[in-house]
């Protein structure tokens, strides 16, 4: 029974990665409002666990670990992706690696966790909205990709 359920959450992973790398294939950068703009908004609930003035975290619908939390800047400033950075940017990105510092204390990650960037189609990028994954509660595996 054990090998039928271990295989069915395969079945299943698989299933979420193909739909995750479909999306990042069809994601095109634009300066339309994403779904993170909505959440920020407040047009789109979500569940936060952490918001201040600059950043808002929350945890993500189709988790990929017991702890899977999104992390955002409320101003994307040109911020789509990583690759957009800019020496003005340096505020921001430090802020938000500080707040996934912060999440993790604050959900009981002390044994470990693993901060995820996607960047690009080639990087499974689906929102072009700068964010950061936070993942934990498990054992992660290596490598990641």
């Amino acid at each position: 029974m054990e090998e039928n359920i271990k295989g069915r959450i395969s079945v299943l992973s698989s299933h979420i990665m193909a739909s995750e790398k479909a999306a990042a294939l069809t994601a095109v950068p634009s300066d339309s409002p994403t779904i993170f703009d909505k959440i920020i908004n407040k047009e789109i609930p979500c569940n936060v666990v952490y918001e201040d003035d600059k950043v808002l975290a929350f945890k993500d619908i189709s988790p990929q670990a017991p702890t899977h939390i999104l992390i955002i800047p409320k101003v994307k400033d040109g911020l789509a992706g990583l690759s957009k950075a800019e020496e003005r940017h340096c505020d921001i990105l430090g802020r938000l690696l500080y707040t996934a510092k912060l999440i993790a204390k604050q959900e009981g990650l002390e044994d470990g966790f693993r901060i995820v960037i996607n960047d690009g189609p080639n990087g499974c990028q689906s929102v072009y909205h700068l964010h950061i994954h936070l993942l934990g509660g498990r054992q992660m595996n290596w490598p990641p990709g």
